[in-house]
């Protein structure tokens, strides 16, 4: 196949915002690939390379373009190939070598080719092929039920291993994926609720209810003498967090994946900013800032999968291998006791709680109804799409935010609202610098961004507006801080903010 292929589908894909569209041409493509040429197709149209990270920078890219070819030649394998030498490239005389590597595939691929690329070498590619668009395509592509193939992907963790395993084999290689220790499952989320009645009259009183830290997810996952530690995106910070792996190692067990929540204290208890948390999983030691684990979930323990078991079994084992480590909590508490209990989390400086079916499974990467988070005010993770120049005392720092929704079927974000509210100096210093990098186009006003950052904002509600294209914008929204920790697949929703409208609820 060659390259040229992915890159047209690319752009068709980019070109609609029909979910149905998205799936068919993606889903065409899968099913052309040959069976080496599959991993990569299917990693490159979800913008990223089968290698990861494989070391090259924007300056050596910029270094390798030239004039485009006038024929597209360049096929898969090969420029595949390329990939795999640059990341094992290092070394005395490395960045010459990845130059000519980049050369070698540059000087053969057409204008349109280099461009995709550049993108997809630096994370930019950004066409709305989402998780869930992709996840459609491979069971269309694979005739395999829907449920059957994002099960498989729960547990594999890559689309192209899911794809590879439904193409060549199917159901019964679908149902061969099973929760590896060592191996991150992605984590399930929670839909927020309206307030703790609310959350009560959906799941009944067989519940239990949990502190929400306002802290970092973490996946813990232990075989033997072996730790492994994981952001909720997967990324895995074990060399960061040292503190953490020797509780881990004293735990009475020989094996065990942990759901949890860590953040740093003050010495009188209370959290620290999340920002100072998150600093510590970019650290190479824990520079006097210990990280405090608190489990919520056990998702195996000493070989046993306990995915599919209710989430009061899961408790249970939890209990037997970390009860000094869990999470405050209370086991199916009357209405007057989960409101006391959100009242003792926000006196102790959290978010609020969380209301949990004791009787559900861990249905992983999915943000079910059996989850649900109680906040005292709203809050949305939204994707910075761009920003203005301020003025007054702002002048000369990129200052209004223009905030997105997700488009659940896979395009670009949907701008609800602008705001400049809660931004401190030190912010401002942060914006003015970091997003120049993440710059698409820009005008004499704004700096117009890919959708990359995302920062969680506070605000009252919502209200219908002809202003913006998805019909609603955000009241008195303000800036509470930016989520390293999540992918603009992680924001919220078009309508996640529809339901804020008032008479929604």
């Amino acid at each position: 196949m060659l390259l040229h292929s992915i890159v047209t589908a690319s752009a068709e894909v980019g070109a609609t915002r029909s979910r149905k569209a998205k799936t068919a041409t993606i889903a065409e493509l899968v099913q052309s690939a040959s069976a080496d040429e599959l991993a990569p197709v299917v990693a490159w149209l979800s913008g990223e390379t089968l290698q990861g990270r494989i070391g090259v920078g924007g300056r050596t890219l910029v270094g390798a373009r030239g004039d485009g070819a006038a024929e597209p030649t360049l096929d898969v394998a090969e420029v595949d190939a390329v990939f795999d030498e640059l990341a094992s490239t290092s070394g005395a005389g490395s960045a010459k070598l990845r130059l000519e590597l980049l050369a070698s595939i540059f000087s053969r691929a057409t204008a349109e080719e280099q461009d995709f690329l550049f993108r997809l070498i630096t994370g930019e590619v950004r066409h709305g092929a989402l998780e869930g668009v992709m996840t459609d395509a491979i069971a269309v592509a694979s005739g395999q039920k829907l449920d059957v193939v994002r099960r498989a992907f729960m547990l594999s963790g890559r689309l192209p291993a899911t794809a590879v395993a439904a193409m060549s084999g199917g159901a019964d290689a679908l149902a061969e994926f099973r929760l590896q220790v060592g191996r991150p499952v992605r984590p399930m989320l929670a839909s927020p609720a309206e307030s703790v009645a609310d959350a009560h009259a959906d799941l009944g009183g067989d519940v239990s209810v949990e502190f929400k830290l306002d802290g970092a997810r973490i996946q813990v996952h232990r075989d033997g003498d072996e730790v492994h530690i994981f952001t909720r995106t997967l990324r895995e910070i074990t060399s960061s967090v040292p503190e953490l792996v020797e509780l881990v190692l004293g735990l009475d067990c020989s094996s065990v994946v942990l759901d949890g929540e860590t953040l740093a204290l003050t010495d009188s208890g209370r959290p620290r900013p999340f920002q100072e948390t998150m600093s510590r999983f970019g650290a190479t030691s824990e520079r006097e800032l210990l990280l405090q684990p608190y489990f919520f979930d056990c998702l195996a323990l000493n070989g046993e999968d306990l995915l599919d078991r209710p989430l009061s079994e899961r408790l249970a084992a939890l209990t037997s291998v970390a009860g000094q480590h869990l999470i405050p909590s209370l086991r199916t508490p009357d209405l007057d006791a989960t409101e006391a209990h959100l009242d003792a989390a926000l006196d102790a400086g959290h978010e609020g709680i969380m209301i949990k079916a004791l009787g559900s499974t861990y249905a992983a990467g999915r943000r079910g109804k059996s989850w649900q988070k109680v906040k005292p005010e709203h809050t949305l993770d939204l994707v910075v799409i761009g920003a203005e120049w301020g003025y007054g005392r702002r002048t000369g720092f990129l200052s209004n935010l223009h905030l997105g929704a997700r488009d659940v079927d896979g395009g670009p974000p949907i701008m609800v609202g602008k705001t400049f509210k809660g931004l401190t100096d030190e912010l401002l210093r942060w914006q003015t610098e970091e997003f120049p990098k993440h710059e698409s186009s820009r005008d004499k006003y704004a700096v117009h961004m890919n959708p990359i950052l995302v920062v969680e904002i506070e605000l009252d509600g919502a209200q219908v507006s002809t202003r913006y294209p998805g019909g609603v914008a955000l009241r008195f929204a303000r800036v509470l801080r930016y989520r390293p920790d999540k992918n603009p697949a992680d924001a919220s929703t078009l309508d996640d903010i529809r339901a804020l409208l008032p008479g929604r609820n």
